[in-house]
This record gives C-alpha cells, sequence and structure tokens, in this order.
C-alpha cells in the first residue's frame, strides 16, 4: 500500500501490532491446552500401570502356531430336534381314565399334585403367562400346535397357560372334536400337572387352564 505521508502510517502499524498480539495470545493458548493435553495423558498413564503393575514381554520360545485339523461337523442339534419331537408325539388311542385323576369338572392332576391345585387353578390363583387358540386348525396341525407351544411355554418357564380348543358350534352335532383330543394329548405331556375347565370369563367350555411343572 503506497502511503502519501508519515500520518497514514499509525492506524496501519497499530494495525499490525493488534494482529500480532492476538496471534501471540492465541499460540499462548494452544500451548497451554497441550500441556494440560499431555498432564491428562500422564495421569491415564500412571493410574494404569499402577493398577496394571509391572508387566513383562512374554519370550519367544520359537514354536510355530499350528492349524490343527477340526473335528467333523456332528448332527448333535438334528438329534436333539429328533428326540424332542419323540417325546412329544401324542397318541389318540391312549384313553383319559387310564391318564387322569378325574372330577366332575373335567380337571386333571398328576400323582402327588393335591386336590387343592386344581381348585386354586380354577379360581385363577396363577395369572395366565400364555395362549395358544386352536381354532380353524385339523387334528394334525392341534397335535402338533399343542406339543410346541407347552414345550416353548415349559423352556421359557411359564406356569400357567390356556388352551382353547372351542366349544364346538360348528361341528357336526355341534361337539368340539378336539376338546377330548386336547385332554389325552396334554395329559401325555410331562410338562403338564395339572389342567382344569376355563371359568366363564377364561373361555367356559371352550378352553383349558393349564399349570406346567417349574424348570
Amino acid at each position: 500500500m503506497k502511503l502519501r505521508s508519515l500520518t497514514e502510517l499509525g492506524p496501519h502499524w497499530k494495525a499490525a501490532r493488534e494482529t500480532n498480539r492476538r496471534h501471540e495470545r492465541e499460540t499462548a493458548e494452544r500451548a497451554l491446552r497441550e500441556r494440560d493435553q499431555r498432564r491428562r495423558q500422564q495421569v491415564q498413564h500412571d493410574l494404569f500401570a499402577r493398577s496394571v503393575g509391572p508387566v513383562h514381554p512374554i519370550r519367544d520360545r520359537g514354536m510355530a502356531e499350528i492349524d490343527l485339523p477340526r473335528p467333523p461337523p456332528h448332527p448333535r442339534q438334528r438329534e436333539l430336534d429328533e428326540q424332542a419331537a419323540v417325546r412329544a408325539s401324542m397318541s389318540d388311542e391312549v384313553t383319559l381314565e387310564s391318564l387322569l385323576l378325574t372330577d366332575d369338572g373335567l380337571s386333571f392332576r398328576r400323582a402327588g399334585i393335591g386336590p387343592d391345585v386344581v381348585t386354586r387353578l380354577r379360581r385363577g390363583h396363577w395369572a395366565l403367562q400364555g395362549q395358544l387358540d386352536l381354532h380353524g386348525l385339523n387334528r394334525e396341525e392341534a397335535r402338533d400346535a399343542l406339543a410346541a407351544f407347552v414345550r416353548e411355554a415349559h423352556r421359557r418357564g411359564m406356569r400357567c397357560i390356556r388352551v382353547v380348543h372351542g366349544k364346538g358350534h360348528g361341528s357336526p352335532g355341534r361337539q368340539s372334536v378336539l376338546k377330548a383330543k386336547v385332554q389325552r394329548w396334554l395329559a401325555q405331556r410331562n410338562e403338564v400337572i395339572a389342567f382344569a375347565q376355563a371359568t366363564g370369563p377364561q373361555g367356559g367350555a371352550g378352553a383349558l387352564v393349564v399349570l406346567l411343572a417349574g424348570l
């Protein structure tokens, strides 16, 4: 910039001096931040070193890492699934009387289970934790669905479930086709220790409230 007189030099000199001061101030602040960061890093390093204690490098013993062949895969899960399917098989040929301790309320309890358990089951002592509705399923579909549902409910730690088999209003003779079958199927499940016909609000004659054994 060309100056016409020395009087014009004053403002430019002041501006340059202010720029230098600002640069020096920024440089000093940056150096202070870097010093604080190094100090924090050193504190963290010292804390880690005190926590870990003295360390020593592992001596190289000159041993090579050998990739050993893996054993051939074994279909363990498939075997477990097949065993579960065998255990889950439920027959229609077993008579209800040979498996159940019956009473007038269409209830079931295994040997060793007191009658008070069925009474409490009817009264809703245990909160319902799951439900299976078998409406619209044929016999094979219903049996498979019931086996899977009971098995999964027991695995998840559920104690009380409801199985809706229907009242048979849409069936020939207005008789539930699945009702007696569901009772037989449930009685053959080791997870089931008792069941009772549901009360009116819970489905009445169209459902069973089932108590499962604890894990």
